[in-house]
């Protein structure tokens, strides 16, 4: 239990490392088939419908994508223990 409460700092970095730098990939990816799809538009894509602005929609999708980043980040973190 140690050494996940010691680990949990670099889990979350290293999450918030892969969602920033995949956020505009799979975001034009989503917004692209959105698009297709459905007829949505990059704005109110990003904006929810204009519910948000376009810096806190960035932010929302930010939030969103934390979440699987997070999921893969636990499964790629070398649990064992360290040899300091």
């Amino acid at each position: 239990m140690r050494l996940v409460l010691l680990t949990l700092p670099q889990l979350f970095v290293m999450a918030g490392v892969v969602t920033t730098a995949l956020c505009v990939p799979v975001g034009g990816v989503l917004a692209l088939l959105a698009r297709a799809l459905f007829g949505v538009s990059l704005r109110s894509f990003v904006t929810f419908g204009e519910a948000l602005g376009i810096v806190e929609g960035v932010l929302a999708w930010w939030a969103v994508l934390f979440v699987p980043a997070l999921v893969y980040s636990a499964f790629m973190m070398p649990w064992g223990a360290r040899k300091d």
